[in-house]
């Protein structure tokens, strides 16, 4: 019988699950059986369904409210204790394993993280679990010392990790697909946004939800006259149709074609410091973070700039200070540098094909 791998996810916005369906494309090549779930799908009485559209709600309209969770529960430099929700998921998981036991898990959100660590410590769980932890900055309850392994995404996080945990940790390269390390046609970006011969397009992402004030961002780089913004609005029609009527630069819904509009880009203007950055890193694409959104979005930006993988513009001047910078060869290429060496770490799918035996 083959080996047996099961990756627990949540769909929290697209980035989450770009992970683990990426993960198990390639794991799948070797010939191991792969299962993904969606952990949320196991609260009873959809309370899981209920919880992803009350952190929607909150990035959406009450920014403020979720800073004030972030800081009760997620900032601490000790796991959080077990909670209900994770002992619920748990029996949820128990009865949901589709036929032999898994040969190793892997989680890419963090309540899947407390699910396994939760069930590894209590025995009820022997294959071995790894975290792939998918934030810059790993908040606490991402940490739980009943997982394995966990791999971060550079060695600050992998060192910070483990001196919380007390369990191995290594950086292991972003995990996206194949398409953006080599992208191309970047013509098609430009033509279909409208830009001039030398205007520079500038990518502003607000996400899968379409989330933060990035309609005050795509103003202000237009307002410039040297960039042209093309917002990335993700499922969120209201702002599409916001930046159109505003007239205020081109507004773009969900894409699948991501490598092909990042290889036309001059920049990335982020705000959450999630998947989209590793994608826009693989195509060689410069990061600037501004406006984040709060709780795991800032500190995410501002890990990735202390890292300097990314700018972190603090000022509506400074986001157009900080892309005129970009203009410089030497800038983009010592960027492109440092970058590079995350891609230089070894692939997670080597370390979890160990994991399997």
């Amino acid at each position: 019988m083959g080996k047996r791998l099961l990756i627990l996810t949540a769909a929290m916005g697209a980035g989450h699950d770009a992970v683990a369906g990426e993960l198990a494309r390639r794991v799948a090549r070797r010939g191991v059986e792969v299962c993904v779930l969606d952990v949320l799908e196991l609260v009873p009485l959809r309370l899981g369904h209920g919880l992803r559209r009350m952190y929607e709600a909150m990035l959406r309209g009450a920014p403020w409210l979720y800073e004030g969770v972030y800081q009760a529960f997620f900032v601490s430099p000790r796991p959080p204790p077990a909670s209900p929700l994770t002992a619920l998921i748990a029996r949820g998981l128990e009865r949901r394993l589709p036929g032999p036991p898994p040969d190793a898990v892997v989680s890419t959100f963090h309540v899947a993280a407390q699910v396994a660590g939760l069930m590894r410590l209590r025995g009820r769980l022997d294959a071995p679990s790894l975290v792939l932890v998918t934030d810059f900055a790993a908040h606490r309850m991402w940490l739980h010392p009943g997982n394995d392994r966990y791999l971060c995404p550079d060695e600050a996080s992998a060192r910070s990790v483990a001196e919380r945990t007390g369990r191995p940790a290594e950086r292991v390269a972003p995990v996206v697909r194949p398409g953006f390390l080599r992208a191309h046609d970047g013509g098609r970006l430009r033509a279909e946004a409208g830009a001039r011969p030398g205007e520079r397009v500038v990518l502003v992402s607000a996400g899968a939800w379409g989330v933060g004030r990035v309609t005050e961002t795509a103003r202000g780089l237009a307002a410039s006259g040297r960039y042209l913004p093309v917002v990335l609005c993700g499922r969120n029609g209201r702002l599409r149709a916001r930046i159109r009527e505003g007239g205020i630069g081109y507004a773009l819904g969900w894409r699948d074609d991501m490598p092909g509009l990042m290889a036309g880009a001059y920049a990335l203007v982020d705000n959450a410091a999630g998947q989209t950055c590793r994608e826009a890193f693989a195509c060689g694409l410069p990061v600037v973070s501004y406006r984040p959104i709060p709780g795991h979005g800032r500190d995410g930006a501002e890990a990735m700039a202390r890292a300097g993988l990314s700018a972190f513009a603090r000022s509506p001047a400074g986001l157009v200070e900080t892309l005129d910078l970009l203009g410089s060869e030497q800038v983009r290429k010592a960027w492109a540098q440092r970058v590079g060496t995350l891609f230089d770490a070894v692939r997670a799918e080597h370390v979890i094909r160990a994991a399997l035996g």
